[in-house]
């Protein structure tokens, strides 16, 4: 991506932070003022391109986190600078091992959702516990 512009490239810059707020997540219609397109083209490019997939909050809404909206200036600058079609994107990008997300790897590994929860409740109790460890040794 030696022309886009992306999140990480701006920090270089004079004044990083009018071009993106520092957060952890974007709304989409914060999105779509970053990358310079309406919420519906998101949404559409979602559709399209099955790499792309933000987050949902539980009340449904799409949560972007920073490598989210580098895909998405990097997607338009396909798309609007190289010319590059949407299935042309597709192929180029949906080809990239980076751009798969772990729920597409679990899915591919067949790990199914009931393993995902009790893995995520044995974390948190470990958690929990070295918590208490590290209180009662060191008083942390």
């Amino acid at each position: 991506m030696p022309h886009t512009l992306t999140m990480r490239n701006t920090y270089n810059s004079p004044q990083p932070l009018t071009l993106f707020p520092e957060k952890l997540f974007y709304k989409i219609g914060e999105v779509g003022k970053l990358v310079g397109v309406e919420s519906y083209v998101l949404r559409y490019w979602e559709s399209e391109f099955p790499f792309l997939k933000p987050r949902k909050s539980k009340s449904g809404q799409r949560i972007y986190s920073k490598s989210d909206v580098d895909l998405l200036l990097h997607i338009k600058y396909l798309l609007y600078e190289e010319k590059y079609t949407i299935d042309g994107v597709r192929r180029k990008l949906g080809s990239d091992p980076e751009l798969r997300s772990p729920v597409d790897i679990q899915e591919e590994a067949g790990v199914n959702q009931d393993a995902a929860a009790d893995v995520e409740k044995i974390l948190t109790m470990v958690k929990s516990r070295l918590i208490e460890i590290l209180h009662h040794h060191f008083g942390a």
